[in-house]
């Protein structure tokens, strides 16, 4: 587990508000058979943005099961990147807990495609 013990060095305001992050719903997920380390590729909704897809090293703490309905915060204005195979168009949110990367999502239903601020 990497527990960061410094911070990252200091940035303007306006540079944080530069990412783009959303709230959106996995409506689909499965393995990605070609990661080298165990992933999943997910298909997120982010309402009027449309759909997103996003390979996520989550695998030891969540089946896909578990996942699919799930809310999760996303950046989603970085340039679309290949990831093993996966054309992922978003960077789902993670942080790392103990036993592996836990989600981070909104307390409570908000509709697809909300701005966090």
């Amino acid at each position: 587990m990497n527990h960061e013990t410094t911070t990252a060095p200091t940035i303007p305001v306006e540079q944080f508000f530069g990412c783009d992050l959303r709230v959106g719903t996995i409506t689909a997920c499965r393995p990605n058979a070609k990661a080298r380390k165990p992933s999943y590729v997910l298909s997120l909704d982010f309402g009027p943005l449309g759909p997103r897809t996003s390979s996520a090293q989550i695998t030891q703490l969540y089946t896909p099961e578990d996942l699919v309905g799930r809310q999760v915060l996303a950046v989603v204005n970085f340039a679309p990147r290949n990831v093993a195979g996966v054309v992922s168009d978003c960077l789902t949110l993670a942080v790392d807990g103990d036993g592996g990367l836990v989600l981070l999502a909104v307390e409570r239903p908000v509709a697809n495609g909300q701005r966090v601020y």
